[in-house]
């Protein structure tokens, strides 16, 4: 069936209508979604917030001891090689004994220095976390 002159202009005027009907539907439901949502977001910031500070300072502890465990692991097995130059040499203190004896040494203080050194990376890595978190909770707050 063909549509007659004035029934074509308001089906014309019908869909562009529609169309802006539509249109102001979409901005209206996207504003207000997006109103809730900065809401939310605030609202959790601070809880989240507080779970990423408290697994940061979790696993740095966690670190500390896996660093010491080591450097407690390195120390050990320095100490039963410098035993086992003893043994083969049977401490008889040859040349052999007391370079064994200083790399012993050598090898527990770089484990130390290593250690403390790593540790106080470790530190600082959560503190830059925790301040990054404290930032972004205040930038929020505000």
């Amino acid at each position: 069936m063909k549509l007659n002159y004035l029934s074509n202009r308001l089906s014309t005027v019908g869909r562009c209508l529609a169309t802006a009907l539509l249109c102001v539907s979409v901005f209206a439901f996207t504003w207000h979604g997006a109103y809730f949502a900065n809401n939310i977001a605030i609202a959790s910031s601070t809880d989240a917030g507080n779970v990423i500070q408290n697994k940061a300072s979790k696993d740095a502890g966690q670190t500390k001891n896996f660093i010491r465990d080591t450097a407690n692991k390195v120390e050990e097995t320095a100490q039963k090689n410098a035993k086992r130059v003893e043994e083969a040499t049977n401490n008889n203190g040859s040349f052999v004994e007391r370079k064994a004896k200083r790399d012993v040494a050598r090898i527990e203080q770089r484990a130390e220095q290593d250690a403390s050194r790593t540790q106080k990376a470790v530190d600082k890595t959560k503190n830059a976390v925790e301040r990054t978190v404290d930032n972004i909770k205040d930038a929020f707050s505000k």
